[in-house]
């Protein structure tokens, strides 16, 4: 979960851009990152594909205000709000971003990686569908996140300090740094005009995320051999992620949480 969801850095660097806070080209180069390519595909009056600059310009021509986040999961629609088939789509691809204000769109990823082995390089189309204006699924105000992630952060450690898995000593801090560095490198928790707020409240639901991915999974010691705690079967791993899930899901949507604060703030005032 500390590697950010296209969805988000589409949503936030969208938001800034629709703002004013940002050039054309800054949004670009943010939302796009390490990917080769992004382009936008269905836009309302336009026949064929286009590139993030124009895209995003055509929504705001078209009234949007403003991006929202979704990160829906198997059972849980977080931050969907309809109809079936963008919800299966944005199911499927585990993120999309719904317009707010004026035509109601929403816009779901598809990836594309070309090139042979060890020099892949990633293109992005973002599918844009009709969504129906209501209000979406099971995302909390910002203050909510927040004080649920608290609870969230207490439990994960609690569990994984019952399952005996290394989830607050050196190999697990080590892989948080890893997390962390890697998630830090050459970007900023969120793109200007969002509260101080968000930016606490999506490091924490990454930490906590952080904290998932070592359960849920084995983490490389400093030998280079994997430790999974006293849990080393499939079963017990399995265990494991299933005790887990709130707290996943807690941090899922408090991650939504952080992204949508720009709206939540801008339909505040």
């Amino acid at each position: 979960m500390l590697t950010e969801p296209r969805s988000g850095r589409l949503a936030a660097w969208g938001n800034a851009l629709i703002a004013g806070l940002i050039s054309p080209d800054e949004a670009v180069h943010r939302i796009v990152a390490d990917d080769a390519l992004h382009r936008i595909e269905g836009l309302p009056g336009e026949a064929e594909s286009v590139g993030l600059s124009l895209g995003l310009g055509r929504l705001r021509a078209l009234g949007v205000t403003g991006l929202l986040v979704a990160l829906p999961a198997p059972g849980h629609p977080l931050g969907l709000c309809g109809p079936p088939d963008f919800n299966a789509r944005a199911m499927e691809a585990e993120e999309a971003v719904i317009a707010s204000g004026g035509q109601p769109l929403g816009l779901v990823p598809e990836v594309h990686e070309a090139g042979p082995e060890g020099d892949q390089h990633i293109e992005v189309v973002w599918h844009c569908l009709p969504v129906r204006e209501a209000p979406p699924a099971d995302v909390p105000s910002l203050g909510e996140a927040e004080r649920e992630l608290a609870e969230a952060l207490r439990e994960a450690t609690e569990l994984l300090s019952r399952m005996d898995v290394a989830g607050s000593g050196p190999v697990a801090d080590a892989a948080l740094e890893a997390y962390r560095a890697r998630a830090e490198r050459g970007r900023e928790v969120l793109a200007p005009g969002y509260p101080p707020r968000a930016v606490r409240v999506l490091e924490l639901a990454q930490r906590v995320g952080a904290l998932i991915a070592i359960a849920s999974g084995p983490v490389t010691g400093s030998g280079g051999g994997r430790e999974h705690g006293a849990a080393v079967s499939a079963s017990q791993i399995s265990a494991r992620a299933e005790a887990l899930r709130p707290v996943e899901r807690t941090a899922r949507r408090a991650q939504v949480a952080a992204y949508n604060a720009y709206v939540e703030e801008r339909e505040r005032r």
